[in-house]
């Protein structure tokens, strides 16, 4: 069985689909492309490592054993006494974490006896202020666990101060307090932050938590591979070594110089391309639910990384960037086809395949067979066939029916989904949002128009210091309307 991940861009040229796709020779390594992205490669290996491009060490020694040996030390001194853990954060501090939950454990693992989670907690990742939906979360878990003993809750924030994850924190702090004392809640507590300052350092330093650190140079969109992803999927009995291995396969394999063989070069220039010819679109299409989830983890990665109104230098205006969609093979099908056929050519297509459905864990090829016997003319056709076989079978119809109406699309291929492979796709979509930051002339670690919508938010609330952004809000929007209809 193939080790790595397949990338086929064929259906992305015009041999393919005519006008809409890029030259067959515009991705070869003597081509004008081939070779900025040969030069590319260079300027990425010079700055590997350096101000916001740590995520690239991640993989490798020494950070990953930095990272990894504490981990699994605490882990495995805390194995079986917690029954539930509670994930705060939000954006890059929760979207990974839920991506390889996901991908690598069974859908139904809140659902199962402990023994059949080999004594690893249930986990909820709350990433979201909604009040509903975190009261919830904690209305289960008091019923589960009354007093707090077999709960463990991890908060994930670098600084502690953004608005909704201090609000979480705020509120399970105290509730811990209520109910196990003041000394003994320190036990259920673990922050991912920084490891040197800022507001949530000194929470966990005046009150004894245990932190991992969220590393210098790492934005939260590139962390999972850092403990913020680590040390839940520790917990939940993910092999984060296998995570690791399959992000440094990928990783090497992207610092070669030949578009041919460095797949994060080649698709980051065939996605550039193609939206410079209007496919500004870029729908993520997995073929498997294990997967499904990590076209959020990518949503986040593609759009706040590359959606830029200046350039890197800032002197030119240049409104970067690509809208990332997801859709569900089969589910979507049935739902978002008929616009992607016949709608507007503006989107780029990329189908995630499952080559051996398996646990997870790699353990076992997971298929069903659709029994025989039925008696129906119309459907015999399925007798005796796979679940497997039938849904890339519909992935392959669906990828045909794309190419019959010239909309660009791609397939990267899973031999197995399992830690390793995940590790690849995550390495894969980081490197390639490097490329495309590069080609698109803008700065891919920062995220300016973020900030006002942060900024609004601590003025409504009535934080110290914020009261003009209170005034602008309230100027700009006016009071809310609350009478039956608009006038």
């Amino acid at each position: 069985m193939n080790t790595m991940l397949n990338l086929d861009i064929a259906n992305c040229l015009s041999s393919r689909v005519g006008s809409h796709g890029l030259p067959d020779d515009a991705i070869r390594p003597d081509s004008a492309n081939g070779k900025r992205a040969a030069d590319l490669t260079k300027k990425l290996a010079q700055t590997r490592g350096t101000g916001w491009e740590r995520w690239r060490e991640l993989p490798v020694n020494p950070l990953r054993t930095d990272h990894v040996k504490p981990i699994q030390k605490w882990v495995a001194a805390h194995k079986g006494k917690f029954d539930n853990m509670i994930v705060l954060g939000i954006g890059g501090s929760a979207l990974g974490n839920i991506a390889l939950q996901s991908a690598l454990n069974t859908h139904t693992w809140n659902l199962l006896p402990k023994d059949k989670r080999n004594g690893c907690p249930r986990m909820f990742v709350v990433d979201n202020v909604d009040p509903v939906y975190f009261g919830a979360v904690l209305q289960f878990v008091l019923a589960d666990d009354p007093t707090l003993e077999r709960t463990l809750f991890n908060v994930v924030s670098k600084s502690g101060e953004t608005a909704e994850t201090a609000a979480q924190f705020m509120t399970i702090r105290q509730l811990l307090i209520d109910r196990l004392g003041e000394k003994d809640h320190a036990k259920h507590i673990v922050a991912i932050t920084d490891p040197a300052k800022g507001t949530m350092r000194k929470i966990c330093d005046a009150n004894g938590y245990t932190t991992f650190p969220v590393p210098d140079g790492v934005g939260g969109r590139f962390s999972v591979l850092s403990p913020v992803g680590l040390f839940s999927a520790a917990m939940c009995g993910i092999d984060i070594e296998a995570l690791l291995d399959g992000a440094a396969e990928m990783d090497a394999k992207c610092t070669n110089e030949s578009i041919d063989k460095n797949p994060a070069a080649l698709l980051a220039t065939v996605l550039v391309e193609l939206g410079a010819k209007g496919k500004v679109n870029h729908v993520m299409m997995p073929y498997a639910n294990q997967l499904y989830l990590m076209a959020d983890w990518f949503r986040q990665l593609w759009a706040e990384s590359l959606g830029k109104q200046h350039s890197a230098d800032g002197k030119r205006e240049v409104f970067a960037g690509f809208t990332p969609i997801k859709a569900l093979g089969t589910t979507d099908q049935h739902s978002q086809v008929q616009l992607y056929r016949e709608g507007p050519n503006d989107k780029v297509f990329g189908f995630l395949e499952v080559e051996n459905f398996s646990d997870g864990h790699g353990n076992n090829t997971i298929d069903l067979e659709i029994p025989k016997g039925l008696g129906v003319d119309a459907l015999s056709y399925l007798e005796g066939a796979s679940f497997h076989t039938l849904l890339n079978a519909e992935k392959r119809a669906t990828e045909y029916a794309f190419l019959e109406s010239q909309r660009p699309n791609f397939t990267i291929r899973f031999p197995k989904t399992d830690a390793r492979h995940i590790g690849q796709f995550i390495a894969l979509w980081e490197i390639v949002t490097a490329y495309a930051g590069l080609m698109l002339g803008i700065d891919a670690y920062d995220q300016p128009a973020v900030e006002t919508g942060k900024l609004a938010t601590f003025g409504l609330m009535g934080r110290e210091g914020y009261g003009e952004w209170k005034d602008k809000v309230e100027s700009a929007l006016g009071q809310s309307c609350r009478e039956p209809c608009c006038h």
